[in-house]
């Protein structure tokens, strides 16, 4: 077995790099605090795990053999991501009634997850580049597995702490509704490399 180092790397700079999933923990983070927003990070990390056990079990390359499959899967997920960024992008401050009442729960943050055309990329491409390093599909699997499922609950944590810290910042309606706007622009444009 070679070296793992560069998959840990790889899958550390893939979910440390900002998306729709590190933007949601931030906004989450900053709207609800970090103990409410576990459950959304949590089904976040669960649902990339999986998705690179998945990848590497071959549901990456039956998505590369149907160009059409994969437009689907980047369409509706595109589409899904869209919606969460207008509804955060017209939320007021966390009081106010406006935009989601309440976090994203542990379900909502797995489905959310597989519906991000990021964390398609990123499982698919690890399970083609490093494929290497694990002598069958089930070994790999559980490497991608394991390496993603950690490296996204250490990532989750920080840019949810973000929000945090930056909600500490914030004071009046007007400062909440610049930060909302920011986070929903955000996670609309984490959409666009994934297009290219």
């Amino acid at each position: 077995m070679t070296s793992i180092l560069p998959l840990l790397l790889f899958v550390a700079v893939a979910t440390l790099t900002p998306g729709g999933a590190t933007t949601l923990a931030t906004a989450s983070g900053a709207r609800f605090g970090f103990t409410r927003s576990i459950p959304l990070m949590l089904g976040i990390a669960i649902g990339l795990g999986l998705l690179g056990g998945v990848a590497a079990l071959g549901l990456g390359r039956l998505l590369l053999a149907i160009p059409a499959l994969q437009t689907a899967a980047k369409a509706l997920g595109s589409a899904y991501l869209l919606w969460l960024a207008w509804r955060i992008a017209r939320s007021g401050p966390p009081n106010a009634g406006e935009g989601p009442a309440r976090p994203i729960t542990l379900v909502n943050g797995f489905l959310l997850l597989w519906l991000n055309p990021k964390g398609w990329a990123m499982t698919i491409g690890a399970a083609a580049s490093f494929g290497m390093l694990a002598t069958n599909p089930n070994k790999l699997a559980l490497l991608l597995a394991a390496a993603f499922g950690v490296a996204a609950c250490a990532s989750l944590t920080l840019w949810c702490s973000l929000g945090v810290l930056i909600a500490r910042f914030f004071s009046t309606p007007r400062h909440w509704r610049i930060l909302n706007l920011a986070m929903g622009v955000l996670l609309a444009a984490s959409i666009v490399p994934t297009w290219r």
